[in-house]
């Protein structure tokens, strides 16, 4: 599978959902640089049909740090893509996890600790440029359109 622009979807931040904790340091980093760019450029990959963030915590929590209505993501079918790898982090105290334990942390809004999933997601993502001012106006699924 390869990814386009146009898989990239607006998609409103509170529908989100996060699996695993972030790194605040990180996030921080990321913040001062979405605020330097004034907006996104790269899209979050999230399971089409609960929300799960499968890539992108940090600009999830930077999206509603700055209290955004939405964030360019490429919603997928987790369950049933099997190009869509996942494994475990070496730092990972779990033996083992599956798809179906992701879907279930993130809709308990329990949170794994940071840098316990990865999930090998080897397609390109598309080089995107979304403003900030556009990601806090915008309605539901509107497609992404370059700003350059």
């Amino acid at each position: 599978m390869s990814w386009s622009e146009d898989d990239v979807r607006l998609v409103p931040v509170e529908w989100l959902k996060a699996h695993e904790e972030i790194k605040p340091k990180n996030m921080e980093k990321l913040l001062e640089m979405t605020l330097k760019w004034d907006g996104f450029t790269k899209p979050l990959i999230a399971d089409r049909a609960t929300g799960t963030i499968l890539d992108g915590h940090h600009r999830h929590a930077v999206a509603q740090r700055l209290d955004l209505a939405r964030i360019p993501a490429v919603c997928i079918n987790y369950l049933d893509d099997a190009s869509v790898e996942l494994e475990l982090w070496p730092a990972s105290k779990l033996d083992s996890i599956t798809k179906q334990d992701v879907i279930d942390m993130a809709l308990s809004r329990n949170l794994y600790p940071p840098k316990t999933t990865r999930h090998r997601i080897s397609d390109y993502l598309p080089p995107i440029h979304v403003s900030l001012k556009r990601l806090s106006l915008l309605t539901p699924s509107q497609s992404v359109e370059n700003e350059s």
